[in-house]
């Protein structure tokens, strides 16, 4: 089975770009040297979505890096994207597994232990857990869990883990002493002046 060969996972909001356009941000992303993005842009028709979908795809291609496309086998599929990244409520991982193949990822959000436990029985690739800090974006998942909730995940799964929600430059170090794979940033880069070096600044600091 393929498995995730990123440290930071970096999920799409156009709504926290200030106005720029969505690619133009992922691509100075990648020049900081992003190597992973999911996009997840759930207002969007399926027509517009495929077409930023195709967009971004080509742009992945040209940094080598890999597009997961959250809930949406069809837009995967249609874009030859590295995986599909699914919800607590999306279809189910052996479902999605069935229609995207074996050497396609599926990352899986989740929001307890049951949850990860459940993700990697049914055959995740990756977890992404959280929100580990608070953050306005993760408010409808409840209060923020903490790093002990974390290491908790990372300690009874044998997955890689990737903490989200709050996750800043100022916090990372503490958030990697729970043994997490690495983090799940939207805004830190997307709303970021210079997204280049933001990722770079927390590539460093998830490498260190």
């Amino acid at each position: 089975m393929p498995q995730p060969n990123f440290d930071l996972y970096l999920i799409t909001d156009r709504k926290l770009t200030h106005g720029r356009d969505l690619v133009w941000v992922l691509e100075r992303a990648l020049d900081g040297g992003v190597k992973a993005i999911q996009l997840r842009e759930k207002d969007l028709s399926g027509k517009e979505l495929f077409t930023l979908a195709e967009r971004v795809s080509h742009l992945c291609q040209r940094y080598r890096a890999e597009l997961f496309i959250n809930d949406r086998i069809d837009v995967t599929l249609a874009v030859d994207a590295a995986g599909v990244h699914l919800g607590e409520t999306s279809m189910p991982v052996a479902a999605a597994r069935a229609l995207v193949g074996a050497q396609r990822i599926i990352g899986v959000s989740t929001h307890s232990l049951d949850g990860a436990v459940k993700a990697q029985q049914d055959g995740a690739d990756f977890i992404v857990f959280g929100p580990v800090y608070f953050t306005p974006s993760k408010a409808d998942f409840g209060a923020p869990q903490g790093l002990s909730a974390l290491r908790k995940i990372v300690d009874n799964t044998s997955l890689a883990v990737y903490a989200i929600g709050g996750i800043q430059a100022d916090n990372l170090l503490a958030t990697k002493t729970t043994g997490s794979r690495g983090a799940a940033l939207v805004s830190a880069i997307m709303s970021a002046e210079d997204p280049a070096q933001a990722a770079q600044q927390i590539l460093a600091l998830l490498t260190r």
